[in-house]
């Protein structure tokens, strides 16, 4: 028993070996993160500069005299009110994806613990909307949410519910298989009613579904532009992407400078909100989409 623990412990403190293919393959996904990043950086750098150097000097460092700091963001939030494009932004994409998270979740358990072919049916559909491209639908959908008034801040969260149905109940229903049902089945021997049962006991284990899920929609929902700009009444509500499209002059003239600061503005929430949850991607991703 000794020996062998000693003879691990030698395995263990032995390095790791450096092959040629690992430092090919690390210089290889090196050179894609950059590519992936440099956009990001070139934007950055770009909502420091003068907007008359952004078009000259669009891949140089700031000067002395393209340097401006942040006199393109304050032009952004003062000019085009930004602000309260950040505030439609926000309320629409909190609130569509705590109503996607909640309503799929709930219809994937329905779904894989009621086993009959209306929940068959059901999934399937769910399934296939995943494969419906967007532009077959707009003009149709953008008429039917003007006779439906649902061409408000509120109005779009029950848009995007139908749109980011298939893919969050595709995924919940995965990760939903994994889960024993004799957990559930204790519960309700313990007195705990279905609700309770699915609140109590159900949404904790799904909570690195929930993230990934929310994650992916939180990011389309924040980037988009073509549904909010079919949709909503853009002369009383309008998005950030919606702000950066109309943020043109008179005779095609662009304000290169606040477009640049507000692209940096709009990246970073989501940025940030992907590295504060990015562990839990991975492990909910392959739960819900492998399993099942």
């Amino acid at each position: 028993m000794t020996k062998l623990m000693r003879k691990k412990h030698q395995e263990d403190e032995e390095p790791t070996k450096v092959t040629f293919g690992g430092i090919m393959a690390t210089i290889f996904f090196t050179l894609v993160s950059i590519v992936f990043v440099s956009p990001i950086i070139i934007v950055l750098i770009n909502s420091l500069k003068d907007k008359t150097y952004i078009n000259l000097e669009t891949f140089k460092l700031p000067t002395a005299d393209s340097f401006v700091g942040f006199e393109n963001y304050k032009e952004a939030i003062t000019q085009y009110d930004f602000i309260k494009a950040v505030g439609w932004t926000v309320l629409i994409t909190v609130a569509s994806v705590f109503v996607i998270l909640l309503c799929c979740s709930m219809a994937a358990w329905y779904i894989t613990r009621v086993q009959n072919v209306f929940t068959k049916i059901i999934y399937l559909l769910c399934v296939f909307s995943m494969v419906i491209p967007f532009q077959m639908v707009m003009f149709t959908l953008a008429g039917t949410a003007d006779a439906l008034h649902l061409n408000t801040p509120w109005g779009i969260i029950i848009v995007y519910l139908g749109f980011g149905a298939g893919l969050a109940v595709f995924m919940f229903c995965g990760f939903m298989k994994s889960i024993p049902l004799e957990v559930e089945e204790a519960a309700m021997i313990d007195g705990c009613t279905p609700i309770q049962t699915f609140f109590k006991i159900v949404v904790p284990m799904l909570k690195p579904t929930y993230i990934s899920v929310a994650i992916l929609e939180a990011m389309w929902i924040w980037n988009d532009f073509l549904l909010p700009y079919l949709v909503l009444d853009i002369k009383k509500y309008k998005t950030i992407s919606i702000v950066i499209q109309y943020m043109k002059g008179s005779y095609g003239r662009v304000d290169m400078g606040a477009i640049m600061a507000c692209l940096v503005m709009a990246i970073i929430p989501v940025v940030v909100f992907y590295l504060c949850a990015q562990k839990y991607i991975i492990k909910g991703v392959a739960a819900g989409a492998v399993k099942g």
